[in-house]
């Protein structure tokens, strides 16, 4: 169904009655079907990203999204921060992410894993608020 005079198609629930326009691609068509696996599936939503000089040379040979990725990410990016921004499922952006990554266009910072002395760290956190609760100073009321 198309809005009225707009041809835009609209988006709604079983009713149909909501004007919002729907994005005439797909998720699958973006991805060419291929669902998110290997590297790419281990990329958190955290991971910054990052144009390369390689990925900034090639923007006008590049489709729609991947131009668009590209050209956002011309400064860090979380991958959260770009699925918002193009709107699209995190999935289907770190499918895209990773076609960039893998012909080097697109720089890939996955974040640290925690270690133990992050644990460490919110032990000592946690016991100290457990102190200063417990400490005769603080009253309940």
């Amino acid at each position: 169904m198309a809005a009225a005079g707009t041809g835009q198609p609209v988006g709604g629930g079983p009713e149909g009655n909501s004007a919002e326009p729907v994005s005439a691609v797909r998720p699958f068509l973006l991805t060419e079907g291929r669902v998110v696996s290997g590297e790419a599936a281990a990329l958190p939503m955290e991971t910054q990203l990052v144009s390369t000089p390689e990925g900034i040379a090639q923007l006008a040979s590049l489709a729609f999204e991947r131009r668009t990725i590209l050209e956002a990410c011309r400064v860090p990016l979380s991958l959260a921060e770009l699925s918002a921004r193009l709107g699209l499922h995190l999935n289907v952006v770190r499918v895209l992410v990773g076609d960039l990554h893998s012909r080097n266009l697109l720089a890939v910072h996955i974040p640290r894993a925690a270690g133990s002395s992050d644990l460490d760290v919110l032990r000592r956190v946690i016991d100290g608020l457990r102190a200063i609760h417990s400490s005769p100073g603080v009253r309940d009321g």
